[in-house]
C-alpha cells in the first residue's frame, strides 16, 4: 500500500527521517531517491517533488541534524575559562559531548559518513571549522592565563589535539559502543587525559 498523499512540506520531514534511518542502517551510500521512496511507501517522483536531487536531500538532512548536534556540541564547550577548577572545567565538557553522542547516535553516524561523500563533504568541513574556532579561542585564553610562551606556535597544535581527541572518541562510541562506560565516567577519564596534555602545553 502506498502512503497517504501529503504535500511537499508535510512529506519532507518523513523523507529526511527515512534517509537518516538508511544512513544508520546501511551507510550514506545507501541513500538514493528510490531507496527513500520505498522506505516511506511513495513513488520516486514524490521524493523528487520535495528534493530535486540526492545532493539536495543529503544537504537538507545534514542541515537539520547539524543544527541539533551543533547546538549540543557548542553547549558542551564552556563559554568562559574556569581555571579555579580546571579538572571540572575539562571533564564536564567531555561529559556533555558524550551525552550528546549517546542521545543522537544516528545523527552522528550521518556526520561521520559525510566526511567521505563528495556530495556533502564540504558541509562537514565547514561545521568542523566553526567548532575548531571556538576551541581555538578557549585554548588561547587557557595559554594566556597560564602565562605560556610562544602561544602562536603552540595554539594550532593544542587545537588539533583537542579536536582529534573529541572526534576520535565520538567515532569510537559510534563504531564500538560505550563498552560499559557511562558518559559521566568516560567524560571524567578522557577529561583528565586531555587536561594533562593542555597543562603540558
Amino acid at each position: 500500500m502506498r502512503a497517504a498523499h501529503l504535500g511537499p512540506e508535510r512529506r519532507r520531514p518523513q523523507i529526511l527521517d527515512a534517509a537518516l534511518a538508511l544512513v544508520a542502517e546501511r551507510g550514506i551510500q545507501a541513500v538514493n531517491m528510490e531507496a527513500v521512496a520505498q522506505a516511506i511507501g511513495v513513488t520516486k517522483p514524490a521524493v523528487y517533488a520535495c528534493f530535486g536531487s540526492r545532493e539536495e536531500l543529503l544537504n537538507a538532512l545534514l542541515e537539520r541534524e547539524e543544527q541539533r548536534l551543533f547546538k549540543g556540541v557548542m553547549t558542551a564547550l564552556p563559554k568562559t575559562l574556569a581555571l579555579a577548577n580546571p579538572e571540572r572545567f575539562m571533564t564536564e565538557g567531555f561529559r556533555a559531548l558524550f551525552t550528546v553522542v549517546e542521545q543522537h547516535g544516528d545523527s552522528w553516524k550521518l556526520i561521520l559518513a559525510s566526511e567521505t561523500d563528495p556530495a556533502v563533504a564540504e558541509r562537514h568541513r565547514e561545521a568542523r571549522k566553526l567548532v575548531a574556532k571556538r576551541v581555538s579561542l578557549l585554548a588561547e585564553g587557557w595559554l594566556r592565563l597560564r602565562g605560556a610562551s610562544d602561544i602562536k606556535r603552540r595554539l594550532p597544535v593544542l587545537v588539533d589535539l583537542f579536536m582529534s581527541i573529541c572526534e576520535g572518541m565520538v567515532r569510537s562510541l559510534i563504531v564500538n559502543g560505550a563498552r560499559g562506560w557511562s558518559p559521566e565516567e568516560l567524560g571524567a577519564y578522557v577529561g583528565r587525559m586531555a587536561l594533562a596534555a593542555f597543562n603540558k602545553g
